[in-house]
This record gives C-alpha cells, sequence and structure tokens, in this order.
C-alpha cells in the first residue's frame, strides 16, 4: 500500500507540473492523492492540516519575510549605486574594469539583497549603459551581469539557506551564513578570471585611475551599506540575536538607511509591503504544501527507496556526489531555487549524511547548485531578467555566458569534492 501511495505522488506530481499547475498546487493535489490511498479522506484532511500548522509553526522561518522586506527597500533605496562606486575603486586599473565592478557589485548588492534577480536589476541597469559607452560588447556585459547576479544567494544573509536550514531539521543558520562566504566568493572570483581574459583579448579599455581623496570619498559613502552586513553578522556569530532577530534589526536599518538616502518616500512604503506579502505569500504556500509532502514521503517510505536505488548504483561518496550534482543541476534549469529547496532536502539529505557528510556542506553544495539554475534556460529568471535589462533576447547571451558556465561548473565541483572550502570558517568559529 505504501508502494502503491508512493508511486501516486510521483506520477501525479509530474503531471501536474506537465499541464503547468503551480508548483505549490501540485504538491498539495499530488499528497492528498497518495494521502487517500492508505487513510480515509476525513482523516487525510485533518492530517494534512496538522501538518501544514506543524510546517510554518517556526520561529526560524519569520526570518524570511524580514529578509524579504530589507532587500525590497534596499531595491528601492539607493543603495546600488554608492556600492557600483565602491566595487569601480575596488576593482582598480584591471583590463574589463568595469565588468570586474559588475561582478563585485553584484556580489555586493546580492549579498544584502538576497536576490539574484534584484542584482541582476539594479547592478545590470547601471552597469550596463556605462560599459556600452566604454566600447563593450553589449552581450559579453549582459553575460558578466547575469553569471555574477546568483553569488548573493550564497553569500549571506541568504534566504536559500535559512529555508534550508528550517527544512533540514534545524542546520544551524549560523553555520550556514558562514559556510558561505568562501563558495560565493570564488564563484565571483571565478567570473572575474573569464572576464579578464576575454577583455584582455578584446583590448576593452580600463578605467581611469581614481585619485586618493576620491577612493576615500567612495569608501566612506558606502561604509552604511556595507555595515548592514557587520550588524546582521556580527549580530548573529556574537550572540547578539538570533538569525530571526538579525533579519527585523536588517529592515529596521535599511529603512532608515533609505530614508536618510532620500530614496524612499512614506508613499512608497505600502507598494513595498505589498511586494513583500506577495513574495512571501509565495515561500509560505510553499513551505506549508511541502510539510504535507514530508509527511507523505516519509509514510511511504520514498526517500529510502530513493537511497537503496542511489547506493545500489554505488556506495562511493564521490560518485553519488557526481550523481546528486546532475540530478540537481538538471532540477535547476526548470523549478526555482525555493520549491527545490524544499522537495529535495528531506530526499537528499539522509543519503549524504549516511555516509559522513556534513548538513551544512551538503545546504552549501544543494544551494550553488540550485542557483546555477538561476542562470540557464528554460526558466532562469536571472538570465531573463538580464537579458531583458540589456535589451537582448535569450538567444543573444547564451553563447558569452558558456565560459562562464564552465568555471561556475568547476567552483561547484570543487566545493563539492574539498568539504573545507565551505566547513574551513565554521570549524575556525566553533561551528
Amino acid at each position: 500500500m505504501a508502494l502503491q501511495a508512493g508511486l501516486v505522488l510521483v506520477i501525479v506530481f509530474i503531471l501536474m507540473l506537465v499541464v503547468s499547475v503551480p508548483i505549490s498546487v501540485s504538491i498539495v493535489i499530488a499528497s492528498l492523492a497518495a494521502i487517500l490511498i492508505v487513510i480515509p479522506l476525513d482523516m487525510a484532511i485533518f492530517t494534512s492540516a496538522q501538518k501544514i500548522v506543524t510546517g510554518l509553526d517556526s520561529f526560524t522561518l519569520l526570518a524570511v519575510p524580514f529578509f524579504i522586506l530589507a532587500g525590497t527597500l534596499m531595491n528601492n533605496g539607493g543603495i546600488a549605486v554608492r556600492l557600483i562606486n565602491f566595487a569601480k575603486v575596488l576593482v582598480g586599473k584591471m583590463p574589463g574594469s568595469l565588468a570586474h565592478a559588475n561582478v563585485v557589485g553584484n556580489m555586493l548588492f546580492g549579498s544584502l539583497s538576497g536576490s539574484s534577480v534584484a542584482a541582476a536589476a539594479a547592478i545590470g541597469g547601471v552597469m550596463g549603459p556605462l560599459q556600452k559607452k566604454e566600447g563593450y560588447d553589449p552581450k559579453f556585459s549582459a553575460a558578466v551581469n547575469i553569471a555574477s547576479a546568483p553569488t548573493g544567494l550564497i553569500i549571506p544573509p541568504s534566504g536559500a539557506l535559512i529555508l534550508y536550514s528550517l527544512v533540514s531539521g534545524g542546520t544551524s543558520v549560523a553555520a550556514l551564513f558562514i559556510a558561505g562566504y568562501i563558495p560565493g566568493i570564488l564563484w565571483g572570483l571565478a567570473c572575474m578570471v573569464v572576464g579578464y581574459i576575454i577583455a584582455k583579448r578584446r583590448n576593452y579599455p580600463i578605467s581611469e585611475k581614481v585619485t586618493f581623496k576620491v577612493a576615500i570619498k567612495t569608501f566612506i559613502e558606502a561604509i552604511p551599506s556595507l555595515m548592514l552586513i557587520v550588524i546582521v553578522i556580527g549580530g548573529i556569530l556574537g550572540g547578539i540575536f538570533t538569525a530571526t532577530e538579525a533579519a527585523a534589526v536588517a529592515v529596521a536599518y535599511t529603512f532608515i538607511l533609505a530614508m536618510l538616502y532620500r530614496e524612499i518616500k512614506f508613499t512608497d512604503i505600502p507598494r513595498i509591503i505589498m511586494e513583500t506579502v506577495e513574495i512571501t505569500a509565495v515561500i509560505t504556500l510553499l513551505v506549508a504544501a511541502s510539510s504535507i509532502m514530508s509527511w507523505v514521503m516519509a509514510f511511504t517510505g520514498i526517500p529510502t527507496a530513493i537511497s537503496d536505488m542511489i547506493l545500489g548504483i554505488s556506495d562511493n561518496p564521490i560518485v553519488i556526489l557526481l550523481i546528486l550534482n546532475i540530478f540537481l543541476l538538471f532540477i535547476g534549469t526548470f523549478m526555482d531555487i525555493t520549491p527545490a529547496v524544499v522537495i529535495f532536502t528531506p530526499i537528499f539529505l539522509p543519503i549524504v549524511t549516511s555516509f559522513g557528510l556534513d548538513p551544512v556542506h551538503f545546504g552549501i553544495m544543494l544551494v550553488l547548485n540550485l542557483s546555477i539554475g538561476n542562470i540557464t534556460p528554460p526558466v532562469g529568471s536571472a538570465l531573463f531578467v538580464g537579458a531583458s535589462i540589456a535589451n537582448l533576447d535569450i538567444e543573444d547571451v547564451i553563447k558569452p555566458l558558456l565560459p562562464f558556465y564552465i568555471v561556475i561548473i568547476v567552483v561547484l565541483l570543487l566545493v563539492t569534492y574539498i568539504p573545507e572550502i565551505s566547513m574551513f570558517l565554521p570549524k575556525l568559529l566553533g561551528y
């Protein structure tokens, strides 16, 4: 009976996706169809409602809407321009300096806003015209912007890592945040290496040298924005507040900053709150729906069956991790990162922990994998936004993106097979 329920769950879920039913609705329908095979309707409804309440009854989950609100405030608060100016000072007189400034800008703004789409739009919208004016190929500029946009999904504070912490059963948010720094920076550096090589070959211009006085002025202007990282991460690591409380602090800080920059008016607040509510509602519905699916999968033994199947192919951790990487890369091409984290964490986490992989390491590997899906067709959100900002078709940017895809995959493999890349900082700080 349990096997039949598992098959029904998988088949109905796939059919729902094929006919373009929203993924949260697909999860609920597939889960209910599976439950009805093993228990009566009244018990199925009661159990589903119980699992929804249990799944949403989480203090950690409160951090998600707060960080979303903080990101929305940043998107509207004039922070992007100040971070871009700071990034331009950091990269100095390197070949393709504007392209490198784009990457650094995405890393900074993406980590603060927690959104690859926001980074691609905000940073790309400013850097694209500047690069075009300096003679850069618009396709190359768009590719640089798109390829580096998801770095903020890895570099904390990251909503995806908070969600993973929740779904994985309480993996330390602080440890995940600290673990995300080196992989996220490696992703950005890899994009800069490709940008440097291409800029060198094409003789793209080097930015004018910035005087010491201008550099200091730019740095001072960027300090208030950069302080958000210090406040949030420092507060969590110092035990001053939890990740959820840190998210609330981030909202208060970014609101004050945006008002001081005079980029947001009080009349903008209802629109900003509405944007936050819409995004939060989608995520909350997914978490609620996944609570039902997680129970059904556990009841029917789907994770165990998948684990046995994968372990039946090989018991070599190297091979298993390669299989998981390939599967997650494929999933990321058509599924957004939020539902993918919710659905596949409870399936794959028991497999990797069975041969000793740390849940923190797997969390970084999982989010890094799925973040690549943000810049790949057919449904990569950052890919579409980056191309749209540059006034290009998707077909125009795919070829320039290929070398970036290669180096990002290399970073993924390094993170997968060299645990210390993710675990060095958490271990150093005692997590």
